[in-house]
Parts: C-alpha cells; sequence; structure tokens
C-alpha cells in the first residue's frame, strides 16, 4: 500500500538557476505549491545538496519556474538524476537541440507554461530541503497540454 503522500501524483516542474558566472543549471521539482494570491506568491522545495541551492542561495536574479509536459520526460533523468556539480546540463540540452528562449532566459523546448519567480525568503533548517518563497513577477502559458506528473515518472520507470 501507498505511503499517503504518494497517494497524489504531483505535477512535475524544472527550475532554472544561474551561477554567478550567468551558467544555466536546471533541476527536477515536485515540491511546488502557489501559496498566496494576492500578491501571488510560489513556494518551493530545493535540496541542500544541489547546485541550484548553491544558485539561489548567491543570487537575486529572477528564475523561472517550468510546468513541464509529458514529452519533457525524456530529460528528467538528466536534469533530476544527475548533479550540476558534476554535470554541465546546459551544454547536455544544448547538444541535443532542447533549449527554446523566453525574454532572457533559457527555457526547455515543449513546456506547457513558466512562471519567472524573484526570490522573497529562505527558510533553512526544517529538513533535507530548504524552503524557497518567490514573489512571482512574470508568467507565460504556452500549451494546456497534459502535464508531467509523478504517476507518469512511476509508469516510464524514471522513478522506481
Amino acid at each position: 500500500m501507498k505511503r499517503p503522500w504518494n497517494i497524489i501524483s504531483p505535477t512535475v516542474y524544472s527550475l532554472v538557476s544561474y551561477d554567478s558566472d550567468n551558467k544555466l543549471n536546471m533541476n527536477i521539482c515536485t515540491y511546488v505549491s502557489a501559496i498566496s494570491m494576492q500578491p501571488k506568491m510560489y513556494s518551493i522545495a530545493i535540496d541542500y545538496n544541489t547546485l541550484s541551492y548553491q544558485n539561489l542561495k548567491e543570487s537575486s536574479e529572477p528564475v523561472v519556474l517550468q510546468l513541464l509536459s509529458l514529452e519533457n520526460s525524456k530529460v528528467v533523468r538528466k536534469l533530476g538524476k544527475s548533479s550540476g556539480f558534476k554535470t554541465n546540463k546546459e551544454e547536455y540540452l544544448r547538444t541535443k537541440d532542447l533549449l527554446s528562449s523566453y525574454k532572457n532566459h533559457q527555457i526547455l523546448k515543449d513546456i506547457n507554461g513558466l512562471v519567472v519567480l524573484k526570490k522573497n525568503k529562505v527558510v533553512e533548517e526544517l529538513g533535507d530541503h530548504a524552503l524557497f518563497i518567490f514573489d512571482v513577477v512574470g508568467y507565460k502559458t504556452f500549451s494546456e497540454k497534459a502535464c508531467l506528473n509523478f504517476q507518469d515518472l512511476v509508469d516510464q520507470k524514471i522513478i522506481l
């Protein structure tokens, strides 16, 4: 029998962050929630041991939260199961021709939408993830196709 938190199938996102040299990193996020309507805000839990966490801690520049489509499942292993400390994800995505752009941001092709976020607050020392609170500073919907969700990753044996 599934644990209660595994009964639901949350949407899968990818967060685009940048280091101090403006080098792109992307991760996979499922601990994501809209937390306020006015002003519009999101929370994202980020593992302390990731390049995404380091990038977010060191920068106040906007980041992009990408709402993944089923077509994006092919990048989940690379973005979510390999470390940005060891893998140049920007180079990988560029080599595979998987990047597009939105305004001044590099994004994945085939995403359903995105939310541009500005860091507001960080809550740490509560568990194995830091909780980042962001203000929404922009958004764009590209498609209303089916979103990639956790159960899709299980069905495709990406998550066991």
